[in-house]
């Protein structure tokens, strides 16, 4: 825990709990320990913990926060990486878990309406029953929000082909710092009147207003899936394979994990494929892809035995096809266990979540290998290969100086080759706390400039997450 958290004010707290409902406003330390995190592992207790049901609450609660000049922090599952959803200046942290209603599903327009707090498995099985499909799919779908995904701009292994969060948001309902309710977008295919402020809010991290309700475009349900495993004898060869598939067919995923990674989890793998593997290519991999076509029978076919044919002439290489869906499960369940499983390595972990064009993956990889030699550090590196969105781990001790000050070097070269390779700094994990200070490599003044009074505009007396995205204390 970080900092002093000033207690709040007692006439502010009589008016949250006659907004809420006294038994919705808590605030005993170990109430509000349970919310002074998220998944960067940074901690910053809050003043007080609120749980509003609806729009018209969040209004009242905003208000009131504008009247006290008190932060307001919105949260979902609290499982963002970079330090979004801490109240690193106290405050009222705003929990989202009640408003966890599918207000509708229209199946004849493809559409869905949900609140914030709506799990995004949750939904993907909801429209699954009516032949529909939602495709962003971050790791953590089982237990992070679409309130969330949309604030941070999540996306998720799918997106090689299906696109990213914001390629689904058609609509938002919104509260603005001072109470105002506005609707942006349409639900239609189509909409160009004004200005899209949709867009402008995905990915703002809660800092120029809070979601209350989201409108989301779905599209139907491929009817076959194949999941295949892709082991590989060496690490440039497979990570350069990446592009040359993508020249070839698109499939629906295209994830990608290297030595470290894959020994993480190789106990999830279906018995006896490792060893499978060290007999075929005549070692131990070295890197897997994991990969994912779909559609219609005859497409997925089709994809499939072209993807074998081109395989063929890859020395190194064995390719292994789940035999059924739960066998394809359990492949999934590997990829997605790598985050957790990191920490037998080291207690601590720096993750960035880099995107660098496909052709440049192996450059990027080659230079997180060299720091790891350089530095003795445990580094590895896995992630949605198929945009380009790679996920490069450090792990540490934050206790030995030692390693926690080459930790930060390591990062800071990382950033710094993302960016000479022609990439961003966050491909879906948003900027938070973690990235602000980097921000300023990547954006030109001009543009960080107007942002920042975009932020103004919206959010005068900056009550809303401050001190997020930006690298200045205040905007």
């Amino acid at each position: 825990m970080t900092g002093h958290t000033p207690a709040i004010d007692s006439r502010l707290l009589a008016a949250l709990q006659r907004v809420v409902g006294k038994e919705q406003v808590a605030t005993a330390a170990e109430e509000r320990l349970s919310y002074a995190y998220d998944g960067s592992g940074r901690e910053h207790s809050p003043a007080a913990v609120v749980f509003p049901e609806n729009c018209a609450q969040i209004a009242a609660i905003l208000r009131l926060a504008g009247e006290y000049q008190v932060p307001v922090i919105p949260r979902g599952a609290g499982t963002g990486m970079c330090g979004g959803a801490v109240a690193t200046r106290g405050g009222i942290m705003l929990a989202l878990s009640r408003m966890d209603q599918i207000l509708e599903i229209d199946a004849d327009n493809q559409v869905a309406v949900v609140q914030p707090g709506v799990i995004t498995a949750d939904l993907q099985r909801a429209v699954q029953h009516h032949g529909l499909y939602y495709p962003p799919d971050p790791a953590s779908r089982a237990f992070c929000t679409i309130g969330g995904n949309v604030a941070c701009g999540a996306g998720g292994p799918a997106a090689v082909k299906y696109g990213v969060t914001r390629d689904y948001v058609l609509g938002l309902k919104a509260v603005l710092a001072n109470g105002d309710i506005i609707h942006t977008g349409v639900r239609t295919a189509k909409g160009v009147v004004g200005y899209d402020l949709t867009r402008l809010l995905v990915g703002s991290e809660g800092t120029l207003a809070v979601i209350g309700e989201i409108t989301l475009r779905l599209v139907p349900a491929p009817t076959t899936r194949q999941t295949m495993l892709l082991l590989c004898r060496d690490l440039q060869q497979a990570t350069g394979l990446v592009s040359a598939i993508l020249r070839r067919l698109t499939p629906a995923t295209l994830e990608y994990l290297d030595r470290t990674a894959l020994n993480l989890v190789a106990d999830r793998l279906p018995a006896g494929l490792m060893e499978h593997a060290l007999s075929q290519i005549g070692q131990s991999p070295a890197a897997m892809l994991l990969l994912e076509l779909d559609g219609n029978p005859e497409e997925v076919a089709g994809q499939t035995r072209q993807l074998n044919e081109f395989l063929q002439d890859q020395p190194g290489v064995l390719v292994y096809a789940a035999a059924d869906r739960e066998e394809a499960e359990q492949l999934w369940a590997a990829r997605r266990a790598v985050s957790p499983a990191a920490f037998k390595l080291r207690p601590h972990k720096i993750s960035d979540d880099i995107v660098v064009p496909r052709s440049r993956i192996p450059e990027l990889v080659a230079a997180a290998e060299q720091l790891a030699a350089d530095t003795g550090l445990p580094i590895f590196t896995f992630g949605h290969a198929g945009d380009g969105n790679i996920h490069v781990n450090i792990m540490l001790d934050r206790d030995d100086p030692r390693e926690a000050g080459a930790a930060e070097g390591v990062r800071a070269a990382i950033q710094q080759r993302t960016l000479a390779l022609g990439g961003t700094l966050s491909g879906e994990h948003g900027v938070g706390i973690s990235k602000a200070a980097a921000i300023t490599a990547e954006l030109d003044q001009a543009g960080l400039e107007l942002m920042k009074k975009l932020k103004r505009l919206f959010d005068p007396g900056n009550i809303l997450n401050p001190g997020k995205i930006f690298p200045d204390q205040d905007v």
